[in-house]
């Protein structure tokens, strides 16, 4: 056993694309400490909420440990030689574009680089595409029609170099924290102006100068709006121009006919930026999915980077476009060729002598020749039966991608659907005929690529649960009994990244950017000890700024204006469905929540799938705080609980992504949106959906806690893991006659509870205890319940004296509902210290410990402060 006062092990946290470092402690059982690494580039120390609860996501329960066939175990021999045959004899049959691999940014570099490799060299199909597909593909596609390549010019450290920094379609505070708390910390220190582009207003709106808060979809006409006043005022960096770009004359006459009406801006605001833009030479403009996610997305990459490319604002300190990807090795994808119309190391796959050297390099029978099916037509081609076997590894596309339930049927009826994972509890992997054990963060090694091109090391610190295996050797085992041994001999994660850093000397052989050949010849104890470092890494240069000596990587080696126009989103409001929808992430949860999940903590803030809608429109719609609604879309619905709140336009609704059957299954958001996607990149439009908007007349709502995980069986119930059990939101749309049996049928208890009715509110309350102390409590009414929901949660396993109060009382303290997941502190204990502090927010967070570690809090403590002498609304 491993000695605890050993130094730390370093490795990489596995959410967003920041790539923060942490220090991992193995306590010996099967657990870990967590905390940021002081050390790393990207985060100096500083995590986010999710990070900071990672030991708490690390447990067994739910953990697949051996192979199983439709449920059934079953050994790795027969498993991986059904893998082969099943692929081998669909190939045979109906050629190798009738199979397909569907893959995920939380795969670290090894694994894609394998993955990639038997799909596009051996297999000879491109039919192999991520679920970075869905957040970053049209970066890509804009950064390869200006650059010539995939380049991020740009890193993290001109954030704190800037004057000026502009945020598009990125709500930083919630989806990126540290990069978050690094800007906040720049504008403190350095009086940075922040400008904050975003239909929404969200926490990043917090240290915001400017909040424009345009109209969905209209990102080009505010850029293009630019581009013609940096002309027309005399901002323009004409010698740049004239010597290292293509096209501006083109691109600027496509702004002529631009009306920057369609921002719903008023001309002053625009006016305002315009000229704050045009002033400040040290520009940089981060973008994300607020951008990506769209049928124009790509044109709104090119948008933003013309406007830096006709002012020269780039690869230079504190100046350039910055996308931040939304996956902790989105990037490494990328780099590996992850993307069905991408060749590793940046190659293009429809370049003859790319192949060639590719498929030489390889010594592969046959690189595939042409792009394969993006995520959205990859899933069309299974329901229809162009593709016969499927291989989902680390995703969960059943919840993820739109027309959710489409991608369930067609899976459902596919021939031969294998899904690695490390658990069966997932709505995809429930529908696997062979569910392969993986493993998982804290147990796995390779590499990852975050948003400023730093690679870093993840680091396995725990054992392999049962009989799991790393992805890139499940790949590979499958290569090798699918005929192509050698090709796919590896021993370790090491050897796959030599192979990968080879293959990028050859990529830079082309003039690609993408070369850290410096690294191919890194024998296993280097590997080990290897430091994160930002590419290129190559025997001449490491490390920073692209495209500040104005060379680039197209034919030309100059850059390319590419002309765009505004145009219009793929469906618009109408009368049968009026509302456009706008999904996105929450601070405290991840993807499809299969490891934030298990984190008590980070349900406590926001645990339930939520419509945040204008006050206008509920008032419209008959909606109070805390209703039920039922969102519908062009395909399917979900059912949400209501938070009215003017962050929204009216007209503009949002929800989370997160909830999942294992979760919420009528909230599911993805079988609301319409499968839409950009021409250019593949990109799914994720933030326009055209829905309408009902309220959900439930007979009877419902809260309740248990030490056991709960059974629900009602129309709509969400469920989150406490401390000591669980705790679920209920509503049901049938009169329940017998509230003692409804409870015993819930929890799978058979003693008789506690019952408490108030028949003037027609409320009752319902109690299980053992021994004095508290098993599990139902509360009922027909309405949204009001009770003190975190003190109740508080309370499980615990004496049961007053439970049926559902309120704090005696030496019982209520914290009242969690703001700030990082220290666990209340709202009450917020308003207690606000009252103590006389409002001023930095005592106010000093003295509760909230908004003192990533900040994403701050804003709602700012709120709470803003709001102290107005009522607050009922939980």
């Amino acid at each position: 056993m491993r000695d605890l006062d050993d130094d730390p092990i370093r490795s990489t946290c596995p959410y967003c694309g920041v790539g923060c470092g942490v220090l991992l402690r193995p306590d010996g059982v099967g657990g870990m400490t967590v905390e940021g690494d002081p050390d790393h580039p990207a985060n100096f120390g500083k995590l986010c909420s999710k990070g900071l609860a990672l030991g708490e996501t690390v447990g067994l329960e739910d953990r697949i440990f051996t192979p199983e066939l439709h449920g059934a175990p079953i050994d790795w021999d027969n498993a991986l030689q059904m893998v082969a045959d099943r692929f081998r004899e669909t190939i045979a049959e109906h050629g190798p574009d009738s199979v397909a691999f569907y893959v995920s940014g939380q795969l670290l570099t090894e694994d894609y680089y394998v993955a990639n490799k038997l799909m596009k060299g051996f297999i000879g199909s491109a039919n192999i595409d991520t679920n970075s597909r869905l957040c970053m593909a049209s970066t890509v596609a804009g950064h390869k029609r200006a650059f010539g390549t995939d380049t991020v010019p740009g890193t993290y450290e001109d954030l704190e170099e800037a004057d000026l920094v502009v945020l598009v379609g990125s709500n930083l505070a919630w989806c990126h924290p540290v990069l978050y708390q690094r800007l906040a910390a720049a504008r403190k220190a350095h009086g940075t102006k922040v400008v904050v582009v975003d239909p929404r207003r969200t926490a990043t709106c917090d240290i915001a100068d400017m909040h424009l808060k345009i109209a969905p979809g209209s990102d080009v006409a505010l850029f293009n709006g630019l581009l013609r006043f940096l002309a027309n005022s005399g901002h323009l960096d004409q010698d740049f121009i004239d010597r290292h770009t293509n096209g501006f004359e083109d691109a600027l006459a496509n702004t002529k006919d631009c009306d920057c009406r369609a921002t719903g801006l008023p001309a002053s605001e625009i006016a305002t930026f315009y000229n704050k833009f045009a002033a400040t030479k040290k520009v940089v403009t981060v973008f994300s999915q607020g951008v990506n996610q769209s049928t124009s997305g790509a044109d709104k990459v090119n948008s933003i980077l013309n406007c830096h490319l006709a002012t020269g604002r780039i690869g230079h300190p504190g100046m350039g476009p910055l996308s931040v990807t939304g996956q902790p090795n989105a990037m490494g994808g990328r780099e590996t060729g992850g993307l069905a119309n991408m060749l590793a190391a940046h190659l293009d796959l429809e370049n003859e002598a790319h192949r060639s050297a590719v498929g030489e390099f390889w010594d592969a029978p046959r690189v595939a020749d042409t792009a394969g099916l993006k995520a959205i037509d990859m899933f069309r081609a299974v329901e229809d039966g162009r593709i016969k076997a499927l291989w989902i590894a680390c995703t969960n596309p059943v919840v993820s991608l739109p027309e959710a339930d489409r991608v369930k049927r067609a899976i459902e009826n596919c021939p031969f659907t294998v899904v690695s994972d490390v658990t069966r509890n997932t709505d995809t992997a429930r529908l696997a005929d062979l569910v392969l054990p993986a493993l998982g963060w804290g147990e796995k090694d390779g590499t990852v690529t975050n948003s400023d091109r730093t690679v870093s090391r993840q680091r396995g610190v725990l054992p392999a649960p049962g009989e799991a295996r790393p992805d890139w050797d499940i790949f590979a085992e499958v290569g090798r009994r699918m005929g192509w041994h050698a090709a796919f001999d590896y021993r370790g994660p090491s050897e796959v990244f030599r192979e990968h850093a080879a293959l990028s000397g050859i990529a830079a052989g082309f003039g690609r950017d993408f070369d850290i050949s410096a690294l191919s010849d890194m024998d296993s104890e280097a590997y080990d000890r290897f430091a994160p470092t930002r590419w290129p890494i190559t025997e001449a240069r490491q490390g920073g700024r692209f495209f500040g000596d104005g060379q680039f990587f197209t034919a030309s080696g100059k850059a390319n204006f590419v002309p765009v126009t505004q145009r219009a989103m793929a469906a618009e409001p109408s009368a049968e469905y009026p509302f456009r929808l706008n999904t996105g992430r929450i601070r405290d949860q991840w993807h499809t929540m299969t490891r934030t999940a298990r984190a008590p903590r980070l349900s406590r803030h926001l645990g339930e799938p939520y419509l945040q809608i204008h006050p206008e429109d509920a008032q419209d719609l008959s909606l109070q705080p805390a209703d039920l609604a039922k969102i519908e879309g062009q395909g399917e619905s979900a059912i949400l609980r209501v938070m009215i709140s003017d962050d929204v336009a009216k007209g503009h609704p949002f929800a989370p992504m997160h909830w999942t059957c294992e979760t919420a299954p009528a909230a599911r958001i993805g079988a609301v949106i319409a499968g839409a996607t950009d021409p250019v990149s593949g990109q799914p439009e994720s933030k326009a959906a055209v829905v309408n908007i009902t309220k959900l007349d439930a007979a009877w709502y419902g809260f309740a806690v248990s030490t056991r995980q709960m059974a629900p069986d009602t129309a709509y119930w969400a469920q989150t893991k406490t401390d000591a059990g669980w705790r679920a939101e209920l509503a049901g749309m049938d009169t329940v006659s017998d509230w003692e049996a409804y409870a015993q049928a819930l929890f799978g208890l058979s003693t008789a509870p506690e019952v408490l009715v108030d028949p003037a509110r027609q409320q009752t309350r319902l109690a299980f205890v053992e021994d004095g102390v508290l098993l599990a409590a139902l509360f009922v009414a027909p309405e949204p319940v009001a009770v003190a929901r975190d003190f109740v949660a508080s309370l499980l396993d615990q004496p049961a004296d007053g439970i049926l109060a559902a309120r704090a009382g005696g030496e019982r303290a209520d914290p009242g509902p969690t703001v700030c997941a990082c220290m666990s502190v209340g709202r009450n204990q917020i308003l207690a210290a606000i009252e103590a502090a006389g409002g001023d927010l930095d005592r106010v967070c000093q003295s509760t410990g909230a908004g003192t570690n990533c900040g994403s809090c701050r804003p709602e403590v700012a709120d709470l402060i803003a709001r102290q002498n107005r009522p607050l609304a009922a939980e």
